[in-house]
Formats: structure tokens, C-alpha cells, sequence
């Protein structure tokens, strides 16, 4: 099973991405909603942020305006949250990927950043950056979001510039594609051929 992983931008198209992939036939971990799931339900990982940040957890659930205080105002407090909480992600990861190959899948993609920082690239045959010009990602962004344009511009100005994904990515897609549907053909077509990826 060939598995890729997916980071890019937000606006950038990575959804279509993916959605191509699907498919294909291809299993989807979006690392992102693996994660807000295991703070609600997984004991051992409320455990672990309950002894890292004291208050919390509370009652055996999480405090999220509690946590949020202690992490947001400190850069390194968020880091050790990360510490704390990507080995746990990464493990949920792993168990999809085993079920995912067992069931006779034979393409998987990875959807998340911050855990290829953590090591889950080690789980990835190949990396993909997806970007998309600046103005097409405000665009998808004041549509997708609702925002207006001052405040969907400042979203994705936010993110991390390009270099920054392609240090940690061997592949690149552009989306410059007049339609949506363009795009997916195009990573349909990407991931279909083994030179690629």
C-alpha cells in the first residue's frame, strides 16, 4: 500500500486533493479530526495532558478554555501539548493504516502538518505540497468560510509561506486550475501513476 501524505495552505485546494484520492479507492486519516476525537474520548491522552497541564482536565474531560489559557500565550507550552499529544495520534494513525492494508487498500493519504514535525512522515511513502496562488486561496476561503475579504485574507496570510512546506514535503502540486473540477481530474491523474508517487 502506497500511503502519501497531504499538507499544504488552508485555501489551497488539499480537500480536492483528497477527495481524488477517496476516489481511487484510497483510505483518508484526517489527523486533525483523529485528534479533537481522542480529547474526547481517550482516557490515557487526557491523562497524559492532565499531569503535563495541571487544571486541564477536569471531572475526566477536557477543560478547553483552560487548556487554551495555559497554551496559546506560550510558544513552548503548545509545543510540549504537541509532544504530549502526536505520539497518540500517530498511533491511531497506524492502527488505520494496518486495517486500511488488511482490507486490501492499496492507496492511503495522511492529512496533517503538524505531525510530519512529530515523525509521521516515517509513515509516508512520499510527502505533497499543495499550494495554490495567493488570491485563488482567499477566494476558497471567503467562500468555503464566509468571511470577507479583509478577514479570509489575514486567515491565509497567517499560514506558513511555501518554503516552509516544501522543507518538509518531496512533492509539489499547484492548483492554478480555472475549475475545482480540473483540479481533481488532475490529482486523480497524479496519483493514479506510480512515477509520481
Amino acid at each position: 500500500m502506497r500511503t502519501v501524505g497531504i499538507t499544504g495552505p488552508t485555501g489551497a485546494g488539499k480537500t480536492t486533493c483528497l477527495e481524488a484520492i477517496r476516489s481511487l479507492g484510497g483510505a483518508v486519516f484526517d489527523c486533525d479530526r483523529i485528534y479533537k476525537e481522542l480529547l474526547r474520548t481517550s482516557k490515557p491522552m487526557l491523562a497524559a495532558i492532565s499531569e503535563r497541564f495541571p487544571g486541564a482536565v477536569k471531572n475526566n474531560e477536557l477543560d478547553r478554555a483552560a487548556l487554551a489559557k495555559i497554551v496559546f500565550s506560550d510558544p513552548e507550552a503548545l509545543r510540549d501539548l504537541s509532544s504530549v499529544t502526536h505520539p497518540y495520534v500517530i498511533d491511531e494513525v497506524k492502527k488505520g493504516l494496518r486495517e486500511a492494508e488488511r482490507s486490501g487498500c492499496t492507496l492511503a493519504a495522511i492529512d496533517a502538518i503538524g505531525l510530519f514535525e512529530s515523525g509521521a512522515d516515517s509513515l509516508c511513502d512520499v510527502t505533497v505540497f499543495v499550494t495554490a496562488p495567493m488570491e485563488k486561496r482567499i477566494e476558497r476561503v471567503m467562500s468555503r468560510d464566509g468571511l470577507k475579504f479583509e478577514a479570509a485574507a489575514a486567515r491565509a496570510r497567517a499560514q506558513q509561506n511555501d518554503e516552509y512546506f516544501e522543507r518538509l514535503c518531496q512533492k509539489k502540486i499547484v492548483n492554478n486550475f480555472p475549475e475545482e473540477k480540473d483540479f481533481f481530474k488532475y490529482c486523480r491523474e497524479f496519483f493514479q501513476e506510480d512515477t509520481n508517487v
